[in-house]
């Protein structure tokens, strides 16, 4: 139901600045860690138990909701209370040589208690369209009702992270997960439950955080509009993804239109993705139309390839 992770690989939109021990700066501090819930799959437990009662089907989920939150919190908290007595020749980079706020006043043996109260820490979620599938039999793309029930769940997450930073005055926060592997770790967990359900966990991959699914094909401003709301829910960090289907070089009003669109919606962190061609012959890699604008070279039987940058959103 939620999964630990190896930071280094799944990091890539963490935002770390609010800070209630301290400066509210990015430098010199850094995301201690972070755990991610499974939504499709206590949806699903949720759906079990009331198939034909949605009220009740959603009563439940919270429950469950709640439950995992609270196990994600207490294993993080132990985690954080194991690591706040090592000491700083335990981190000769980051401790000893004063990368870390408020590190160059600590001694080899002191313990980096004072340093790591400055980091935050982190409850992430995946697969949000999969579980509003599952508990209204839509997702946030296709129907306003499910956009309402989806903001909810990710603003009871804020809500529960922000009361921990108060009760506790650390810095926990809501992350929109970048589920790289564990998109498809949490399909699989899903699958081996409850078999390949339609539209919840019948492909190999969970949509990632918050996204409209790539599979569901709308307008890139319907995209916007939907996701953009949620941005503000993940002050741990969040993304979102435009993928275009030509050439931006080509039409670049159209392409700062997509840019503008998304600042003015207010969304803090977006990404334009676009096919890439790569001629085997010369190597060039770049956009090819008829002919390959480094050797000038036609498709004479070694075709180009189109490279596709995959967002498992």
């Amino acid at each position: 139901m939620w999964k630990r992770h190896r930071q280094e690989q799944e990091m890539c939109r963490t935002r770390v600045m609010g800070n209630v021990n301290g400066p509210e700066i990015s430098g010199s501090r850094g995301n201690f860690a972070f755990m991610t819930i499974n939504l499709p799959m206590l949806a699903l437990m949720a759906k079990e138990k009331f198939p034909t009662n949605e009220e009740q089907r959603i009563k439940l989920f919270y429950e469950l909701y709640d439950k995992y939150i609270d196990m994600c919190h207490d294993t993080l908290l132990k985690r954080y209370e194991v690591i706040s007595h090592k000491k700083v020749k335990n981190f000769p980079f980051l401790m000893g040589q004063g990368v870390w706020l408020d590190s160059e006043k600590l001694g080899l043996e002191d313990e980096i208690a004072p340093v790591l109260k400055h980091c935050s820490i982190s409850i992430g979620f995946c697969g949000l369209a999969e579980c509003l599938v599952a508990l209204v039999g839509k997702h946030h793309g296709e129907s306003d009702y499910a956009q309402e029930v989806g903001l909810g769940i990710v603003k009871h997450l804020r809500e529960r992270t922000d009361a921990y930073t108060e009760a506790e005055h650390m810095n926990w926060s809501t992350f929109a997960t970048p589920a790289e592997s564990t998109s498809g770790d949490m399909a699989r967990a899903c699958q081996k439950k409850f078999g390949k359900v339609p539209g919840v966990c019948d492909r190999e991959y969970l949509t990632n955080s918050f996204h409209v699914g790539v599979y569901y094909k709308t307008s890139f401003k319907h995209k916007v509009d939907v996701e953009a709301p949620y941005h503000a829910y993940c002050n741990a960090g969040a993304i979102s993804y435009i993928e275009l289907d030509g050439d931006p070089s080509m039409n670049v009003p159209a392409f700062e239109q997509v840019v503008r669109y998304m600042h003015d919606k207010n969304m803090g962190y977006y990404s334009i993705n676009h096919s890439v061609d790569r001629d085997p012959v010369c190597g060039f890699t770049g956009i090819i139309a008829s002919e390959c604008p480094h050797c000038h070279r036609r498709e004479d039987g070694h075709y180009h390839e189109v490279v596709k940058r995959e967002v498992d959103d």
